[in-house]
């Protein structure tokens, strides 16, 4: 009755550890890795035409914060009657296609040339978009008058729209209207390999009285799961805000809905982003440039983050000149940290990033060598296990005394199955005797599960598992096995380090140690290959470890089978 009992209770205690889990991924931002949340069936505001689905603009109170959007455009009045037609702008380097449209001289599409959408291979991946189906763009203007906003039909100034060979940077350039007594001069350039946009904004004074515009720079997103999100585990989707003081700060959807996100609001210092898994937007201006960062709801299923930042007084016949860049591309760490502090971090290990960094280094170290990410994952799993051999020696030691003397455990139990608290006695005197501690074989593995945690999140994080292949059949470490052989593999090395496990006492927990193993197994079917991959090299290095270690000590490797009766 006792093991019984006591069976029952390590079942809550894990179910509990579980939910546990769950929500401290849910407090750190991520969302339940167990149990995560049906994504929201919203889908973006239909638009009855094309500006519906843009940003109001941002309106700047007073003392400078960030007010309540207008029902209506500032400045409606003189954008009454656009002197040229709105038109789309289709420019195109060697890893970026982007279109601009020239109401605002905002970017309304991005496709990432080097990266194949996952549902249909042939067709590149789409970040950025702007159609019923799906919002997000990225969006500057001026606030502080009835001066050009995103809303403004500007003028494409003609140039070349393609990179041609020779040539590193491409330049898109728009002229807004003389609005106010204000005219705005957006040239957006590209750059031959980079993801990173420079945007100059060139702010020009027509009129007759010294005018102090503001700039904004935002991103605009629906608040949908980016498609093919895995519902076996999930990654963060939606804003983000970085500064010196705060660090790097995820913004809930649902916390910008309910007037609950709390971010810096004043800073010379930091970027304003859009996450989703593998990739991200980030609006990023020079360190010294004061700002005020926003996250706001813009309509029924859009949200925007974004900056204010004065330009200061322009006087009459004067003209100001501000850089800002965007980043619109894959989360590749090496890349993001050149551009800015911090912003690697949109790459998200969580708690675990401390361990989670040196980890990828290391990764990518030996993707320099080998060449293969597959062939890196192994060896980085190797090289883990080898800087853990003697922690792992010494918890197989353990087991092997445990297996040893498990006869003796055995035999005491059934001669003793009447009176718990001598067994219990006599089982203490054995280990005693035999100098045999039970938690001997968990104690070092405990030690090493945060590693192999922060491991996992690496390989999921990583957009260079993005439709890398491995061998044979594996053609993309980020999408399940598609013939599940590398899961079945991992389930039969599972049950097979199960088996070579000293036996519980416990006839109950006997029969969970074998449970457990096939329902997290069953799981790894709809993880990533990658992320299998990880695991099942992990566990036959412990499989080899574990047998030589029973050798050497003279307790012949043994298979405990389970008895289901």
């Amino acid at each position: 009755m006792n093991d019984i009992r006591r069976t029952i209770l390590w079942v809550i205690f894990g179910f509990s550890m579980v939910l546990l889990w769950d929500k401290w991924q849910i407090h750190n931002g991520h969302k339940a890795t167990f149990f995560p949340s049906a994504p929201s069936q919203t889908a973006p505001v239909a638009p009855a035409a094309p500006a519906a689905t843009t940003a109001d603009v941002p309106a700047a109170s007073s003392s400078g914060a960030v007010a309540a959007p207008p029902t209506g455009v500032p400045g409606d009045a003189p954008m009454a009657a656009p002197a040229t037609p709105r038109e789309r702008v289709t420019v195109s380097t060697d890893v970026l296609r982007l279109a601009f449209d020239s109401e605002g001289g905002s970017l309304v599409h991005g496709e990432m040339l080097q990266y194949a959408d996952m549902q249909d291979k042939s067709r590149p991946f789409v970040l950025l978009d702007q159609s019923a189906q799906r919002v997000y763009v990225a969006q500057t203007g001026l606030i502080g008058g009835a001066w050009p906003t995103h809303k403004t039909t500007m003028t494409v100034v003609p140039g070349p729209r393609e990179l041609q060979p020779g040539q590193d940077t491409l330049a898109v350039r728009f002229e807004s209207p003389d609005l106010g007594g204000v005219k705005l001069v957006k040239t957006w350039t590209l750059q031959r390999g980079s993801y990173d946009i420079a945007v100059q904004h060139e702010v020009v004074n027509t009129g007759s009285t010294p005018v102090s515009p503001q700039l904004y720079l935002q991103l605009v997103r629906d608040g949908n799961k980016p498609e093919g999100e895995s519902s076996f585990y999930s990654t963060f989707t939606g804003p983000a805000v970085y500064t010196e003081a705060k660090k790097y700060h995820k913004v809930d959807f649902k916390d910008i809905e309910n007037g609950k996100a709390e971010i810096d609001r004043n800073a010379d210092n930091g970027y304003v982003a859009m996450v989703q898994h593998y990739f991200a937007t980030a609006w990023l201006l020079a360190q010294g440039q004061q700002r005020e960062l926003f996250v706001r709801k813009v309509d029924s299923n859009l949200y925007a983050v974004g900056m204010i930042t004065p330009l200061g007084e322009i006087a009459p016949g004067q003209a100001k000149t501000l850089q800002a860049q965007l980043y619109a591309g894959p989360q590749i760490e090496t890349q993001l940290e050149k551009l800015a502090p911090g912003l690697e971090l949109v790459k998200d290990y969580g708690w675990l990033t401390i361990l989670a960094k040196p980890l990828y280094w290391l990764l990518d170290q030996l993707h320099k060598v080998l060449g293969n990410w597959g062939w890196s994952i192994v060896a980085l799993v190797v090289l883990l296990k080898i800087a853990f051999y003697w922690l792992n020696a010494k918890a197989y030691s353990s087991m092997a005394k445990m297996k040893a003397i498990n006869p003796r455990i055995q035999e005491m139990r059934e001669r003793l199955k009447d009176k718990p608290q001598q067994m219990q006695m006599e089982m203490m005197r054995i280990y005693r005797e035999e100098k045999v501690n039970p938690m001997g074989g968990c104690l070092p593995i405990m030690i090493q599960i945060p590693v192999f945690i922060a491991l996992y999140w690496v390989l999921l994080s990583s957009v260079e598992m993005r439709n890398a292949p491995w061998i044979g059949w594996i053609h993309d470490l980020s999408s399940p096995d598609p013939f599940f052989i590398l899961p079945i593999l991992m389930a039969m090395s599972s049950l097979l380090q199960t088996a070579l496990n000293p036996a519980p006492p416990d006839p109950m927990q006997a029969k969970m140690m074998w449970f457990m193993p096939l329902i997290f197994s069953v799981m790894f079917f709809f993880f990533p290959a990658g992320l299998v991959l990880y695991w099942l090299t992990n566990n036959l290095l412990s499989i080899a470890q574990q047998w030589i270690i029973n050798r050497r000590m003279g307790v012949p490797p043994q298979f405990n089978l389970p008895k289901f009766r």
